[in-house]
């Protein structure tokens, strides 16, 4: 009940009574971090932001001067190497030499076309396989899924074996064979899981609707569940692509024809192991023609490795996170 004055107009105020403090003159109020929530979580101060952002400028500087070295020296000249004492930091001469000797149609040309068609081949391929396996074992009407499952579980923690593995391979007739390169790791256990928490997140009366309007399972993958997961194929595509690309040791252990090479093979027995391979047009050059050694081609050849995943990789970057994320944590 409110105490009204004689003239009715309004509360009669007590005399013990706190009045309200008056708000500020520019009718701004100053914003303060909860005390419930972290330190990280409020807005920072100019000063944090100044620090912030000259961190990751150095971080950013780090990681891109190694590779701006191996860049410049690829394209640098034999005197500018002999003046800098091994690799070059600034830049001399521009020279395509070291490009030419190696594009000139010789093994490392030959290994960065067996790249490209085992990263194609085996990327599409696993990835196909993943989400087929991933959408079975995430579908909880499925025939023994959580027997399949626990299969895929003990495959992530026990291997067979490098033996094992090289007698069954052999044993295929797959050796000096590009499908050594794809089948023995087609699918990944870590991957298959990635999609199949994915595939669980998505709302099942969705794919309920689907099948009250008579969709089988493959319209259901293929028009709905596929389309809803771009973001984790994507990333799983990625992870195969540039495991694919990466990939050496199987070919140490099931290539024996230096022909059926990938380029991260002849990357490692030049650079690394400094073999010159018959037919790589690698060896040293005169450098009184102005020709490079080989200083300048092993980072030529290095260069050529990274510029694929660098090309790929800002194409399915933006999915990246959303992928992860969704795809390990469940609802």
């Amino acid at each position: 009940m409110s105490i009204t004055n004689d003239t009715g107009q309004g509360p009669l105020s007590h005399p013990d009574a706190v009045p309200f403090p008056a708000p500020p003159a520019s009718g701004r109020r100053r914003q303060r971090r909860s005390p419930h929530r972290a330190a990280w979580e409020g807005t920072p101060s100019p000063l944090g932001q100044a620090g912030k952002g000259l961190a990751l400028l150095l971080i950013v500087l780090v990681v891109l001067f190694p590779l701006y070295t191996v860049v410049l020296t690829s394209f640098s000249t034999q005197a500018d190497i002999n003046r800098s004492g091994g690799m070059v930091v600034v830049p001399g001469d521009f020279t395509t030499a070291a490009y030419q000797q190696i594009l000139s149609g010789g093994i490392v040309t030959r290994a960065a076309m067996v790249s490209i068609v085992v990263t194609t081949i085996g990327t599409v391929l696993s990835t196909v396989v993943s989400v087929l396996a991933a959408y079975g074992l995430s579908r909880p009407s499925s025939l023994g899924h959580r027997t399949i499952l626990f299969v895929f579980l003990i495959t992530m923690f026990f291997g067979a074996g490098m033996i094992p593995t090289y007698l069954l391979v052999s044993n295929l007739g797959l050796i000096d064979s590009l499908w050594a390169l794809i089948l023995p790791g087609a699918v990944s256990a870590f991957n298959v899981l990635i999609l199949r928490n994915f595939f669980m997140n998505i709302d099942a009366s969705i794919t309920d609707a689907a099948r009250i309007d008579g969709a089988g399972d493959w319209r259901i993958m293929g028009q709905i569940v596929a389309p809803m997961s771009k973001a984790a194929i994507a990333v799983v595509a990625l992870f195969y692509g540039v495991g694919y690309f990466n990939a050496f040791f199987n070919a140490m252990l099931y290539i024996n024809d230096n022909a059926k090479w990938p380029l991260q093979l002849v990357l490692r027995s030049y650079v690394l192991q400094g073999v010159t391979l018959p037919g790589s047009g690698t060896g040293q050059v005169d450098v009184a023609t102005g020709a490079v050694t080989g200083l300048p081609v092993k980072m030529a050849i290095m260069v050529l490795a990274v510029v694929p995943i660098l090309l790929v990789y800002p194409f399915v970057q933006r999915h990246f996170t959303k992928g992860v994320i969704f795809g390990a944590i469940k609802g």
